[in-house]
Order: structure tokens, then C-alpha cells, then sequence
């Protein structure tokens, strides 16, 4: 337990030291704003430029990157202990294609036209991608969730349940590349969007604002609590059906509000940052690697670990080309993949695999 508050603390220490960072990491490389701005002989207009720059896109991306890695580690958790298998991921049930497809719907519904830039709608009303509009999030949020409830729905009825891992896993697979084939179709159709699209499926943290953060925020409180009260559940079925259902636990209604948690994390960092890669698989096993809690505490820390794990990711995806961009997804799937080779390399060496094993 000691060791569980020690890391807790130390993500804690290590998140805020790097959104310190991410205030001085821009276009230009490593500029240190916070200079001028607390410098009391500084020029107005110099302290100026560097108070909206910091506030206005610095601050709310690297805010909005730990946000929305702290909801991914949370929904790696959950998905890793609903379905009992240390390889499960937010995304390997299909919730990535369930939310690209809804958000290719809505963007194909008012006319993303310009892209990232924006597009007029048919009332006249503007769109973006880039809006800081609430209800425009409201709107990008609300479809991906749908689409992704729908994708995970879809394949628990096609795998009968989750009681099998292996039909499971195999339903998952067929759902995300049939949504994903009806996404491409709905670009076909909307050429358009394909833009604004692009960036979604690379994953880029470049859309978060103010908004944004609040939004993937309140959405993290929400999920953290429910989670949290439904840990007993994941401690149950760790320990198989018979057990759980030996304990009293009403498991179905059970399951899901815990399938709906994890669409709505999921959906919720979908639609703020696109598709990001194993952030939520790579979380619960580096908190696992470390220390061995039950899953109240291990959801609280494999968030804290993906909220890390992003805002470092964003970071270089900013510095490393500067003035360039990568974006972020490129370099989370570059060195989640690494993270996992790695472990498959320790595993048929016969050494211990940490979160694998």
C-alpha cells in the first residue's frame, strides 16, 4: 500500500513537472515564457503576447493531453479487468471504429467542409474542429460515445457474452474493421471531411482547448467515481464467474455500467484528441510492473500513468521536428510498440514479464 502511495505521489509530481514543461514548448522549440511573464521589468506587450500564448494554447493542451491520457489508462483498466485479459485495451472491442464512425457521421452531417479550418453548415452557421464551441464538443463528444457504446454492444452480441476471451477478441476484430469500412464509406461520400479525418486517425492533441479540457475533465471525475465504486466487481471476476456470483454480485446489470463507463472515457478522449494508441494498454501494465494492487487502486494509478504518459508524448511530438509537428499518435504507437516488444522479448528470454505476467 505504501508503495501504491509513493508511485501515486510521484505521477502526481512527474505530471505537474511536465505540464511546467509544456508551457515553455512551441513552434519554435524550447522558449520559456514564464520568464517574461514573471519579470516585472518585462515589456507589456512582450508579457502580453507571452500571457495569451501560454493561457490561450499552451497551457489548456498539455492540461487537455493529461486529461485525456488519464482517461485512457482509467478505460485500459477497466477493459483489462472486465474482460480478464491483460492484452485488452479500449480499443480492441471495436470503440475506436464505433467513435470514428460516429464522428465521421456528424462531421459528414454538417458539412466539415474546410476541415480543420471549418465549414459553413446549411443554416449558415460555422463549424470547426478546432472550435472552442461547447456545443460543438458537446456534439463531437456525444457521437463518439454513440458510436462507441454502439462497437462494443455489437460485439458482445456477436462473442455471446465474455465468457469466452478468445470468440471475444475475434468479435472485436470483425467489428472495427467492418466500422471502419463503413467509416471510409461515409467519406467516400463526404470527401470534404477527409481533412479534419486524417488528423482524427493520426491522434493530435493540437484541438484542445479551454473547452475541451473542461470537458474530458468533468468527464474523468465522472468515470473515476463510478469506477471506483465498481471495483469490487473487477476484484470479483478476477477471480472468476463462480466466484463473483458466490459474493452476491448482481453481474450483469454490473457489467454494464461498467461497458458504459468504458465507452464513455473512451469516446470522451476519442473525440477531443482522435485515435491514440496504447496509452491504454501500456498504463495498467507499467502500474502493474511496479506494484501489485487490487483494482481500486490500480485504476487510479494506471490513470495518473496514461495522463504521463501523454503529456511526455506530446511534448516530443512538439519538440523533437519543432517547428514541425508529429503527431502524437505516431509517437504514442512508436514507443507503446517498443514498450511491448520489449516484454515479448523478456517473456521468451524466461525472465519476468511484469505487467504480462
Amino acid at each position: 500500500m505504501r508503495q501504491a502511495s509513493l508511485l501515486g505521489w510521484g505521477l502526481l509530481f512527474i505530471g505537474l513537472a511536465l505540464a511546467a514543461l509544456g508551457t515553455c514548448v512551441g513552434s519554435a522549440g524550447f522558449e520559456n515564457l514564464l520568464r517574461p511573464l514573471l519579470d516585472a521589468g518585462a515589456d507589456p506587450a512582450e508579457r502580453d503576447m507571452a500571457w495569451r500564448i501560454v493561457t490561450e494554447i499552451r497551457l489548456p493542451r498539455t492540461l487537455g493531453a493529461w486529461a485525456a491520457g488519464g482517461l485512457l489508462g482509467l478505460a485500459g483498466a477497466l477493459a483489462q479487468g472486465l474482460f480478464r485479459n491483460p492484452l485488452a485495451d479500449p480499443y480492441l472491442l471495436g470503440s475506436a471504429s464505433g467513435a470514428s464512425l460516429g464522428v465521421a457521421i456528424a462531421l459528414a452531417a454538417v458539412g466539415g467542409g474546410a476541415g480543420m479550418v471549418g465549414a459553413s453548415m446549411m443554416n449558415g452557421a460555422s463549424f470547426s474542429m478546432l472550435s472552442g464551441s461547447l456545443w460543438v464538443r458537446l456534439g463531437l463528444t456525444g457521437a463518439a460515445f454513440a458510436g462507441a457504446v454502439l462497437a462494443v454492444m455489437l460485439t458482445l452480441a456477436l462473442a455471446r457474452g465474455v465468457g469466452h476471451t478468445l470468440r471475444l477478441l475475434l468479435a472485436g476484430v470483425i467489428v472495427g474493421v467492418v466500422l471502419g469500412a463503413l467509416t471510409s464509406l461515409v467519406l467516400l461520400f463526404s470527401p470534404e471531411s477527409l481533412q479534419a479525418m486524417q488528423a482524427f486517425m493520426l491522434g493530435t492533441t493540437g484541438f484542445i482547448g479551454w473547452t475541451a479540457w473542461g470537458l474530458m475533465f468533468g468527464c474523468w471525475c465522472l468515470c473515476s467515481i463510478i469506477a471506483w465504486s465498481l471495483a469490487r466487481v473487477l476484484d470479483g471476476l478476477s477471480l472468476g464467474e463462480a466466484t463473483a456470483h458466490s459474493l452476491g454480485l448482481p453481474l450483469a446489470p454490473l457489467r454494464a455500467a461498467l461497458v458504459g463507463t468504458l465507452a464513455l472515457a473512451t469516446g470522451t478522449a476519442v473525440a477531443q484528441t482522435g485515435l491514440i494508441a496504447f496509452v491504454g494498454l501500456a498504463a495498467p501494465h507499467l502500474v502493474r510492473a511496479v506494484v501489485k494492487v487490487p483494482h481500486r487502486q490500480l485504476m487510479w494509478l494506471a490513470s495518473l500513468m496514461g495522463g504521463v504518459l501523454l503529456e511526455a508524448a506530446d511534448l516530443l511530438a512538439r519538440w523533437v521536428i519543432a517547428p514541425q509537428e508529429l503527431p502524437v499518435g505516431v509517437v504514442t504507437a512508436a514507443l507503446g510498440g517498443g514498450y511491448l516488444l520489449w516484454l515479448m522479448h523478456r517473456r521468451s528470454s524466461g525472465l519476468s514479464a511484469g505487467g504480462l505476467s
